[in-house]
């Protein structure tokens, strides 16, 4: 499974990389903090991908996180199962950005 470090995933965003970020938390951890990826709760992600919602990224770079980083692994399996074919998974999640990058 690929993982991507905070650090990296700062440097992406500061150089306008393009690539898709999903975040798995639940809707109240994401209005607490968030880093302006896509809101889909863990719960929700095999629907998303039962209904073709996520169809047209599934050939793009994805990068998932949580809050700490074993909700977005088990994001990251559920995709790559559902054929995607390049998906990383933020270590350390926001637990690690806020610690690193603040709020």
């Amino acid at each position: 499974m690929q993982v991507i470090s905070v650090e990296e995933l700062k440097a992406k965003i500061d150089a306008g990389e393009s690539f898709h970020l999903i975040d798995v938390r639940e809707p109240h951890e994401f209005e607490e903090f968030n880093l302006k990826g896509r809101l889909i709760p863990l719960g929700s992600v095999p629907m998303a991908i039962a209904n073709g919602d996520l169809d047209e990224i599934l050939d793009d770079e994805i990068v998932v996180h949580c809050r700490s980083g074993a909700r977005s692994m088990t994001a990251q399996a559920i995709l790559i199962e559902a054929g995607a074919k390049n998906v990383s998974n933020l270590t350390g999640g926001v637990l690690d950005w806020i610690q690193k990058f603040g709020a």
